[in-house]
């Protein structure tokens, strides 16, 4: 498969064994591609796209069909091609595993641009939220929506099915120092980071929060 692409490409003599080493697949070099697993078969796709030693790679759903491994080791790679100075675009919707790689985004929605640029920037659309445990939840809530002297309160507070708080607009620092000083007990306090599925709702639902 590969030496015929080789050939049709004009590409150097020894490239075919250069990827077949990279992409793991040497050892499978002798076997007939029916008989490759999907994670295989998807390191062969991505070892024709590299033949030419191309310098922007476009993949469509890189990691469909591949084991927790293979996804792994998936985003090792597709970051050490980055990091050679390549551009690498991947189109999925898979936005969790996106996230893992990204430096940039692009969202669509019904064929219409919704946002792009940085994924950093692009979260502070939906700043990250904290997730407070306490036995002392609803006089925490109030206090933390009343704020203190300084005015400074919270955005939202939503209480969850489990009895935590989900906390928008105020430091796990400022979150503490509220309770510490009211006398309530904390006894988890962790920052959620935003998840790209979680911005794409967000930057697609219209007023009524339903998505366009």
């Amino acid at each position: 498969h590969l030496r015929i692409y080789r050939t049709m490409g004009g590409h150097p003599a020894g490239r075919v064994e250069e990827l077949l080493d990279r992409l793991g697949l040497a050892h499978a070099a002798h076997r007939r591609t029916r008989t490759f697993s999907t994670g295989m078969k998807q390191r062969l796709s991505l070892a024709t796209a590299l033949l030419g030693d191309p310098q922007v790679l476009l993949l469509d759903e890189p990691s469909n069909g591949l084991d927790p491994e293979g996804i792994a080791w998936l985003r090792r790679f597709l970051r050490e091609l980055a990091d050679e100075g390549r551009t690498v675009l991947v189109s999925s919707h898979v936005l969790s595993e996106v996230q893992q790689i990204v430096d940039d985004i692009v969202m669509i929605r019904r064929g219409k641009l919704v946002a792009a640029g940085p994924l950093r920037e692009m979260e502070r659309f939906r700043p990250s939220t904290v997730l407070v445990r306490s036995p002392d939840a609803e006089e925490l809530k109030k206090l933390l929506l009343r704020g203190a002297s300084d005015g400074v309160a919270a955005q939202s507070v939503e209480t969850g099915h489990d009895g935590a708080l989900r906390v928008h607009g105020l430091a796990t620092a400022r979150i503490a120092d509220l309770a510490s000083a009211a006398g309530l007990r904390v006894h988890e306090l962790l920052t959620e980071d935003t998840s790209l599925e979680q911005l794409f709702f967000e930057l697609t639902a219209d007023s009524e929060g339903e998505v366009r």
